[in-house]
């Protein structure tokens, strides 16, 4: 097991960027419910109390019962959970009679004072509460203050119990990595040895010893997750590992072929299966996109249910599970209602009797890539842009059809290609071309046009929770406006999408 520290969440928007601060360090961490308390072993060091949108105050606020840690272990509350160890040991926590939200600095520091350690004088940070820390009990010692808050961190005297009022994990936070390390490193002593090649080498240790000679199926998608999935199966069974790659015809131009040479040039077990027929009678005459989804999704697990049965003595499936998939299914207030189905081999039925393996499900998305890089894996795959795992389905508006694909797909590759050719591809989390449902008049030669309209669409991120657009250079969009219009018949307009997320989704559909 790894050294950890553990991270009850109270439902708050940064806990997730909590852990992959305290990962930054090299130090594993698990997320877990508030409610939840897992059982305290010896390699849990230490644990942090997130944010949350509740106030102490409220009736139904979240309160965690403590008593397997508080005093035992170092403990660190931050925010909501500074407020909830003040509150629960008889500090007075009132609204806030300023607002204080946003950038702020420290007017007074314990320097000597361990989790303060290396923080200088005026440091930027970032508060983000309706409620404020009034008063402390007797035995809490005030390590920190703003001009406007006076307790912006403390300590409980004799006890290596921490709060602090403000997001040490968010980049406003200009020596926030600063604190973290001091709590995690310094105060729990925890060992920074938590790498992808450290994880490399325990998951196939791990793998080879839960599987021996059993054979498992995966589904790939060419997308990183079951990429670097299917390398660490293959790495622990080699060819008791079955892959299956379907072409479901809603793929990129040409991706079907490409991807499926870079898997056999990986010495992968893989079978591609061609599908595409399949898929879209499935699809004839669906609009409506959760319709479309579901479609997708079935046909897919018909094919790959069928497909399994072909290998003999099958007992396990391998998925591409990520951290914040097993993070939302458990999350404080139950998994979250659906924006959109997600259709990936997690979706298989119960009959297909099988065990599932997920090795990547502690890893955020970076991690992946990480560890894919610690296997080995070239820059193309590593580095490629997630993709909807309905494919071009999603985005292509109203009904599909083979038409339809073949203008996406070809304004899809102008697009793409020319990302690469400018050095932009990698400075974009994610881009992809929509094709709407209407058309437009336009002119082309000396004839009126009635043609086809496509949206671009390009987004920054770091793991597609939230986005911003990217602001691709004029002279690119208008590259790719006049090559798409010119090359792809059937398209007369092209629009660029300036939408964040929140409010708007990545994918239109």
């Amino acid at each position: 097991m790894h050294q950890t520290i553990l991270i009850l969440d109270f439902g708050s928007q940064y806990t997730q960027l909590i852990a992959r601060r305290v990962r930054e360090l090299n130090v594993y961490c698990e997320i877990h419910p508030f409610n939840k308390i897992p059982e305290i072993t010896k390699d849990i060091k230490g644990v942090i109390l997130s944010g949350s949108p509740f106030s102490v105050r409220d009736a139904n606020a979240p309160f965690p019962l403590l008593e397997s840690v508080k005093g035992k272990l170092p403990l660190l509350g931050v925010c909501y959970g500074a407020q909830f160890l003040s509150h629960i040991n008889g500090g007075e926590v009132l609204p806030s009679s300023i607002r204080e939200y946003g950038r702020a600095n420290l007017s007074f520091i314990n320097h000597e004072n361990e989790l303060m350690e290396g923080i200088t004088d005026g440091s930027q940070v970032w508060m983000s509460h309706g409620d404020t820390i009034l008063t402390v009990p007797q035995n809490f010692e005030i390590i920190a203050s703003t001009s406007n808050v006076k307790v912006s961190a403390f300590q409980i005297t004799e006890e290596k119990t921490y709060g602090i009022q403000f997001h040490p994990e968010v980049y406003h936070s200009t020596e926030g990595m600063i604190l973290l390390k001091n709590f995690v490193v310094n105060i729990c002593k925890c060992e920074q040895s938590w790498t992808p090649v450290s994880f490399v080498e325990a998951s196939i240790a791990d793998l080879k010893n839960k599987l021996g000679n059993d054979k498992v199926v995966l589904g790939l998608s060419g997308g990183v997750d079951s990429s670097v999935a299917a390398i660490l199966l293959h790495k622990a069974i080699g060819t008791n590992l079955h892959c299956i790659f379907v072409d479901n015809g809603l793929l990129r131009k040409n991706e079907f072929e490409t991807v499926l040479h870079s898997y056999h040039d990986m010495g992968l077990n893989v079978k591609g299966v061609d599908a595409k027929e399949l898929f879209y009678n499935a699809l004839k005459g669906i609009s409506e996109p959760e319709a479309k989804r579901k479609a997708i999704g079935k046909t897919f697990i018909d094919v790959f249910d069928t497909e399994a049965h072909r290998i003999e003595d099958v007992k396990w499936l391998g998925q591409g599970t990520i951290y914040p998939d097993v993070i939302e299914s458990m999350s404080v207030n139950g998994p979250s209602a659906t924006i959109k189905s997600h259709h990936n081999v997690g979706g298989l039925p119960d009959y297909m009797k099988l065990q599932i393996i997920e090795p990547l499900n502690t890893l955020f998305k970076d991690e992946v890539r990480r560890v894919g890089k610690a296997l080995g894996l070239k820059n193309e795959l590593l580095n490629r842009h997630p993709f909807p795992g309905p494919g071009l389905g999603i985005r292509i508006l109203g009904d599909i059809t083979p038409e339809k694909i073949r203008i996406l797909q070809e304004v899809d590759f102008i697009y793409i290609e020319e990302l690469k050719k400018q050095d932009l591809y990698t400075k974009v989390w994610q881009a992809g071309a929509i094709l709407l449902p209407i058309q437009s008049v336009g002119v082309m030669g000396d004839e009126r046009t009635y043609e086809q309209v496509v949206a671009l669409r390009a987004v920054s991120s770091t793991d597609g929770m939230t986005a911003d657009w990217s602001h691709l250079p004029y002279e690119f969009l208008a590259k790719v406006s006049s090559d798409i219009i010119n090359k792809v018949k059937g398209v007369n307009r092209v629009v660029y999408d300036i939408s964040s997320k929140p409010p708007a989704t990545i994918e239109w559909e």
